[in-house]
């Protein structure tokens, strides 16, 4: 082989493995419905519907969570119907605590979820609604989450798949 050929075609080579391999589908797919409507999901009193971060951070530690409790080619699809984060803004203790979320075993965490895992032909093979919450919240350890805003959160959608979505 001459040079040159063997340089077009080491060329073209190294062009096909630096092309990025096509997307694959989500295997976990995270929606909210009308979070306006949510008790409250915003990092501030009062809430501003537009304010998603809290709702961004839920969705990618469930995406993150959930896919390898999945079987191989199936996906899941889970649509939030309402989430009230744990503790409460106590806007009567003055302006300077508007912004601090209170924290007590009185307001645990609620999430309402609606879930679909599909297999690899798109049937569903188990569909449900849950109503997540967890009135012990406060004496749990949540050792990874531990300086995390949305630890109980975090903490409640973890319990609920080890117990929906067991690992064989």
């Amino acid at each position: 082989m001459t040079a040159p050929l063997l340089l077009l075609v080491l060329l073209a080579a190294s062009v096909l493995a630096a092309a990025p391999a096509p997307e694959s589908p989500a295997r976990v797919h995270v929606d909210f419905r009308q979070p306006a409507t949510f008790a409250d999901a915003t990092e501030r009193f009062p809430g501003d519907s537009r304010d998603t971060a809290h709702l961004d951070r839920l969705r990618a530690h469930l995406v993150r969570a959930a896919e390898s409790r999945l079987p191989a080619g199936h996906r899941l699809e889970i649509l939030f119907t309402a989430v009230d984060l744990a503790g409460e803004f106590e806007p009567w203790r003055g302006p300077q605590w508007g912004d601090v979320r209170i924290v007590r075993d009185l307001y645990p965490p609620r999430l309402g979820l609606e879930f679909r895992l599909l297999d690899p032909a798109g049937r569903i093979v188990r569909s449900g609604t849950r109503a997540l919450s967890d009135l012990a919240f406060m004496l749990k350890i949540t050792g990874g989450f531990r300086d995390d805003p949305l630890r109980h959160e975090k903490a409640l959608l973890d319990d609920w798949l080890r117990a929906e979505f067991p690992i064989p």
